[in-house]
């Protein structure tokens, strides 16, 4: 089985321990993605409906560099930072995902980060 990795300038640069997708096995792993700008590099949105935004472009965009889109995402994972946060991502998610939305499941940030109150990570049909 061969992967190949996935990268766009479109989306966040991610750090060098990880790439941004990796595309194996017919799937898309897109790796944990930050609510961050892909032109600077610095978390985007004050809001915790602008953060999950800012993650889910982002996750769109590198998709579809590998081929893929949000409309083949099958399951996706939701970390936050507070829990209290959970509302207001939910309401964002509805616009992106208002019908036959993949499986979810959520967790906590394990570390603090400055700013950061959402990361996101998927995976798709390629």
């Amino acid at each position: 089985m061969s992967r190949q990795i996935v990268f766009t300038p479109k989306a966040a640069k991610p750090p060098p321990t990880y790439s941004q997708a990796v595309k194996a096995a017919g799937l898309v792993f897109v790796s944990g993605t930050a609510p961050a700008d892909p032109a600077t590099g610095l978390i985007h949105g004050a809001t915790i409906q602008e953060q999950t935004r800012q993650c889910l472009s982002n996750i769109q965009a590198i998709l579809e560099e590998a081929g893929s889109s949000l409309d083949k995402v099958v399951s996706v994972t939701v970390v936050l930072a507070d829990e209290d946060d959970f509302a207001g991502m939910n309401e964002e998610w509805l616009r992106w995902f208002p019908n036959d939305p993949p499986a979810r499941q959520g967790a906590k940030l394990p570390a603090r980060i400055p700013g950061l109150k959402v990361s996101i990570a998927a995976v798709a049909e390629a």
